[in-house]
């Protein structure tokens, strides 16, 4: 399996101050993975440095084929083509209609014909089973729908690799957990999928590798048979 996201003694600054060091990961295509940690321990900086929004300061880093020491800035659009996010608080844009969010998407990633545009968003948005409210505002959704768009956005460029950020933060029990379905199977259709969450019950619930914020590093918990879950105190 190819590797997605290969990390070799990283480091990462958040205002010149480490905030992660000795960082060594590797994700290879198809895998599920969550990274949990408390707030404040740099799951959020971590996936920034991931799209290249904050920069690997020392150590060694490629995702989805780009080299993060030789990155530049007019690369990172072309790094985030390849790359979905998903965040918390759903990010639409509140002005327009769910198709005309996706439609912004798709221009400001270098897409031209309209036809072609429309279709694409009508695909992504058949494959998270929202089809029908292209045309609603995002006012008009619940937040579990809301939630789909975002990861249709995400998916228009039919990215490797998605990030996830606290995806089902702001959402009940029964919606995070249709949520959750709908990345695990965007996980088995091909894609890698980090997911940085608190929800402990979530990674019982639907098992991954699981990857733990701590102390300024990232280490791997060994297995979910050895791990609880609720031990963990967020």
């Amino acid at each position: 399996m190819e590797k997605v996201i290969e990390i070799t003694n990283g480091v990462v600054e958040q205002k010149k101050v480490p905030v992660l060091k000795s960082i060594s990961v590797e994700l290879k295509q198809k895998e599920f993975v969550y990274l949990i940690g408390k707030t404040g321990t740099g799951k959020s900086s971590f996936l920034k440095m991931l799209y290249g929004d904050l920069p690997l300061i020392e150590g060694e880093g490629k995702v989805a084929g780009f080299d993060l020491n030789k990155l530049r800035k007019k690369e990172i659009p072309l790094l985030r083509r390849k790359i979905g996010i998903v965040f918390q608080d759903f990010q639409l844009l509140m002005d327009r209609s769910v198709m005309k969010n996706l439609l912004f998407v798709l221009k400001a990633t270098g897409w031209k014909k309209k036809k072609l545009m429309e279709n694409r968003a009508l695909e992504v948005l058949r494959m998270v089973g929202l089809e029908e409210k292209s045309y609603r505002m995002p006012h008009e959704l619940s937040g579990g729908e809301q939630q789909r768009i975002a990861i249709a956005r995400a998916l228009l460029n039919q990215p490797e690799l998605i990030l996830a950020d606290e995806p089902t933060g702001n959402l009940d029990p029964e919606t995070s957990e249709d949520i959750m379905q709908l990345l695990m199977a965007i996980s088995k259709e091909g894609k890698t999928v980090l997911m940085a969450t608190h929800d402990m019950n979530l990674v019982e619930k639907f098992p991954g590798r699981v990857l733990r914020v701590e102390d300024n590093q990232i280490s791997e918990v060994g297995s979910l048979n050895d791990f609880n879950p609720f031990e963990v105190k967020f």
